[in-house]
């Protein structure tokens, strides 16, 4: 070891993983926000090579929270998902280490004479060395929970002091901090300095059950050493008081091993008429602690918003307050495509609306400790969270496991989340990391925080894996990643199961993904032993980076849009972008929403499976409505019914929701006399919010439920009319179309299609250049036959096209035979461009937003209207998207140009967009794209489902295109 004249640097924290922290003050669940003194702003900074370069030279500024990697501080993100972004093994980490220096000057209050003074500050990435006035003051690692530093001796009440804070990027402590997502440096959350009497509340533990039942725990200390005499607290439960309780006062007392540095204390009270706290329900109570001096004089005060829950497992169920629950969970990092890792409280409440308003309840905080204020907004708005500590160790996750060097780290950041988050009544299940592998330090990890919180369960879904009906291992619960629902389902069904399965990670949201989603639910929700699991994640982690040099936009970039498109002169940079040689590039954007939070089309989906009000079927003359939330009833909802004939007709009616409790069903009585003519006919129900919530005002759509009354009449033959114009190759010409209708089995692949293998397997097959060879072409009765081959590499696909005049168009009835070695091809069916001027798309089916064969359920039939620059899903990737499920028909149209009016023999698959697939096939971000003038339109007589093989199950066998005859008709015609 070289040696240093700072005794921080010569610890070498960054070497030493049994080292976790110096001088850190114990973790506590004590509220300090009053009188504090926020300390962000700009800081005086340097970035150094590493972290026992001398600082010297000139000095730039960072902005506090925030990573010094979008702040143009010389150091970029970089992007891995398993691979760790230096080769060193651990617990080594490489020469080359940015090293931000952060200084700044604090006056302290001279009101502050006489107290204990603490600096917290709330998150570094990886290693914080902290001196003030040029004196070492502690370390810490960790770099998702806060650290404090006491510095009552070293700083003077009523004087300028010098605060330095020194953060190393890369650690021993990286190894366990390998999570899949951005790597950055910096402080992340906010810095700031607090006092307290000397006489202080050390820690604050509520219990609070939902029959009303109040304890709270209280420890308290005193930084000059043993406690005065006469102390106690008092409290009071929205006014009312707390007792203290004499026999926990009695037993202390006479314990002779109670050290009189340390106090403890239980207040406790019953509510009567308590309303219990569930994520449908979030009643909060306001609670007051006090600590008081021999003399009554208040020295602390600590304050905090209590829920009333229990959270018990029994036999296989998980249940909240007595009740078996569904788990519609989401995984949720704390990102912004700005600033990185620092994330404000009100882009937090933002993110939880949203997902309110999209029928989820639950968050895992994947894969650490999230920023405090997401948990205060949980306990109001209503989530059940999943808190898991900062440990993941993928890429050296065996070794590391049982590592004695790693031990203390493991149950250094399990408990202190556990002591940071106990309170809050959102936090049902205790996490003790991710992808770590499974070995001693869980074990020691899972030990403590059983002896310490015995109120909840945990998971660990490396524990879990080796046996899901094990019972001696470190998880509570059995909570697989990405396992096959037809796994789960048996699993249930056997005689095993001893404990709940709920997914951690389920459904990737990469691209366009997330298909089966619905039956996925469907399972769950008929399968005893299954209670849901958590979406694989919320966020694309694209990062707004400027085209002009590259470089991030930072927290002074542009607005953001709100439709998922970049602001102009800047795209969504994923990994590799940042010119890193080892990265996992675009595999960081997977969340259900895209960078600046607009929903991605897989959210309704997920709206609509967890619509808390379901249709669940049609009887003669009624319909029957059914309640599947867990504790409210309907009363604070409203509705209005539409009725969708497949002839354009629209009716619409109020709905008055009947009285239900959850889980119950009643007949309703239809709104509507159904007319006899009009074909088709699809009643739906749009739920809204009726008394205003904290997430969704008045107003607010939370579901569409649907049910089809009456089933399509045959679509009449159109007889001969007129003649059909086609070239030397058979090919139909049009005046409103510039490329003729061709067969085509190819899409521009998904992520899913990518990553699973598939798009490879269509490239060797020449799905994405076939060759057309026309055969013959015969005319009949008014009628063209064109046979003609399309070769790829293995074999040749038989297509044939009857053209029919008709009046005011053209039938095209269409065979494509594919042979057995095109087995599951990406699509069957006819792609056409249109002249330029036809922009807007008008369509019966499902809608109004994207949907796929597997991804349908969200999208409910009726008639819809687009632009159609707007039908188009901006993936960061460019890749398969816009496509609309399950329509009848469809017109093209424009302000000066004639319209295109396509009719289709069958409910089928169909994209309009301004881009051919081979356009999104080429380009890696949207900034390379250039629309064409017209549309591209598909007409699809098979289309392959979405799946979610970019990690987890490829769509099922239902919704693949298998090898035979495929037949459609369709009708092009002007109108």
């Amino acid at each position: 070891m070289t040696s240093s004249p700072d005794p921080l640097i010569a610890l070498r924290p960054w070497e030493a993983p049994e080292l976790t922290s110096w001088n850190r003050l114990p973790m506590n669940a004590v509220d300090r926000r009053a009188g504090a003194i926020p300390l962000d702003g700009d800081w005086r900074f340097q970035l150094l090579p590493a972290p026992d370069a001398p600082v010297g030279g000139a000095w730039s500024t960072a902005y506090v929270p925030g990573a010094w990697t979008v702040q143009d501080g010389g150091d970029l993100p970089q992007y891995t998902n398993v691979t760790m972004p230096f080769p060193d093994i651990p617990p080594r980490s490489p020469a080359a280490n940015p090293t931000g220096v952060y200084e700044r000057e604090v006056d302290v209050p001279a009101g502050w004479a006489g107290r204990r003074i603490v600096l917290q500050a709330g998150a570094a990435e990886s290693v914080l060395l902290v001196h003030v006035d040029g004196r070492p003051v502690g370390v810490s690692k960790d770099s998702h929970l806060s650290a404090e530093f006491d510095l009552t001796a070293l700083v003077r009440p009523g004087a300028r002091t010098t605060v330095r804070l020194t953060v190393v990027k890369w650690s021993d402590a990286s190894h366990i901090e390998d999570q899949d997502q951005w790597w950055h440096g910096g402080l992340t959350r906010s810095v700031l300095l607090y006092a307290t009497d000397p006489l202080h509340l050390a820690d604050v533990t509520v219990h609070a059950r939902h029959d009303g039942e109040l304890r709270v725990d209280c420890q308290v200390r005193d930084a000059r050493g043993t406690l005065p005499a006469g102390w106690y607290l008092t409290g009071d439960l929205d006014g009312l008081p707390l007792a203290q309780d004499a026999d926990f006062d009695r037993l202390n007392a006479e314990d002779e091993r109670v050290s009189t540095f340390l106090g403890e204390a239980r207040l406790t009270t019953t509510v009567p008429q308590v309303r219990p706290w569930t994520a449908e329900t979030p009643h909060l109570y306001a609670l007051t602690i006090r600590l008081h001096r021999a003399d009554g004089t208040v020295a602390d005060t600590s304050r905090h918003r209590v829920g009333f829950r229990d959270v018990e497992i029994v036999d296989r169920d998980l249940l909240i307050n007595g009740e078996r629950i569904y788990i519609r969970g989401v995984n949720r990092h704390d990102f912004h495509p700005s600033t990185g890792r620092t994330v404000s409280p009100e882009d937090m409440r933002a993110d939880l609306t949203l997902l309110k308003r999209f029928g989820f309840n639950a968050i895992r905080t994947a894969h650490y400790p999230n920023d405090p204020a997401l948990y205060d907004l949980a306990d109001e708005l209503g989530f059940y969270v999943v808190d898991e500590a900062d440990i993941e160790s993928h890429d050296h996750a065996h070794e590391i496991a049982d590592d004695p060097r790693y031990l203390n780290a493991f149950v250094d950041r399990v408990s202190r989340m556990v002591l940071r988050d106990k309170n809050h009544p959102s936090v049902v299940v205790w996490s003790l990391g991710n992808e770590s592998d499974y070995g001693a330090h869980h074990d020691a990890a899972a030990g403590w925080v059983h002896h310490h919180d015995p109120t909840r369960p945990l998971q660990y879904e490396g524990a879990a894996k080796l046996d899901w009906a094990a019972t001696d291992d470190a998880s509570d619960i059995a909570c697989p990643m990405y396992a096959p629902i037809e796994e789960c389902v048996a699993h249930a069904r056997s005689s095993r199961q001893t404990r709940p399965l709920i997914q951690c990670e389920y459904s990737h949201a990469m691209g366009n993904s997330n298909g089966t989603l619905a039956d996925f639910w469907a399972a769950v929700e008929s399968t005893p032993g299954l209670q849901g699991g958590f979406i694989w994640e919320f966020w694309d982690h694209g990062i707004l980076q400027r085209l002009s040099d590259g470089r991030p936009a930072g927290r002074t970039g542009p607005a953001l849009r709100g439709d998922g498109v970049a602001p102009p002169g800047h795209r969504w940079a994923y990994g590799g972008d940042f010119g890193e040689r080892v990265h996992d590039g675009a595999f960081i954007a997977d969340g259900v929403v895209f960078p600046d939070r607009a929903p991605k089309p897989a959210l309704y989906e997920h709206r609509e499976i967890a619509a808390p009000v379901r249709i669940e079927g049609a009887e003669q003359g009624g319909v029957v409505i059914g309640n599947h939330q867990h504790f409210r009833t309907l009363d604070w909802l409203t509705g209005e019914w539409r009725l969708d004939l497949v002839d354009g007709t629209t009716l619409y009616a109020p709905a008055d929701l009947p009285d239900l409790r959850p889980g119950r069903t009643a007949a309703v009585p239809l709104p509507f006399e159904l007319p006899e003519e009009g074909g088709e006919a699809w009643l739906t129900l749009r739920v809204t919010v009726a008394e205003a919530q904290p997430w969704a005002p008045s107003g607010t759509e939370l579901c569409v439920p649907q049910v089809r009354l009456r089933g399509p009449s045959p679509v009449p033959v159109p007889p001969v009319s007129g003649a059909v114009q086609v070239d030397a190759e058979g090919l139909l010409r049009h005046p409103l179309l510039t490329a003729p209708p061709t067969l085509t089995l190819w899409r521009a692949p998904t992520d899913n299609d990518e990553i699973g293998g598939m798009a490879d397997r269509w490239r060797d097959w020449g799905l994405n250049a076939l060759s057309r060879k026309v055969v013959s072409v015969r005319e009949e009765a008014g009628r063209i036959t064109v046979e003609a081959v399309y070769t790829g590499g293995p074999a040749d696909v038989r297509h044939r096209q009857v053209l029919t005049p008709v009046a005011g168009g053209v039938r095209i009835e269409e065979e494509a035979e594919l042979p057995a070695e095109f087995g599951d091809v990406a699509r069957v069916g006819t792609v056409f461009e249109t002249v330029a001027g036809l922009d807007r798309l008008e369509w019966f089916g499902q809608g109004p937003w994207e949907s796929y064969p597997d991804r349908a359920a969200g999208a409910p039939v009726g008639r819809h209207a687009l632009p159609v620059d707007e039908l188009f899903t901006p993936y960061l990737r460019p890749q398969e998207s816009g496509g609309r499920h399950g329509v009848r028909h469809f017109t093209l149209s424009g302000r000066d140009t004639g319209g295109l009016r396509i009719t289709l023999d069958e409910p089928r698959q169909i994209s309009v967009t301004r881009y051919r697939a081979g356009d999104l096939t080429a380009a890696a971000h949207h900034d390379e794209l250039v629309p064409r003038p017209g549309c591209v339109v598909h007409v699809d007589a098979a289309h392959r489902g979405l799946g979610t093989a970019s990690c987890g199950p490829d769509t099922s066998p239902g919704y693949r295109v298998a090898p035979g005859v495929h037949r459609w008709s369709w009708v092009l015609g002007e109108g």
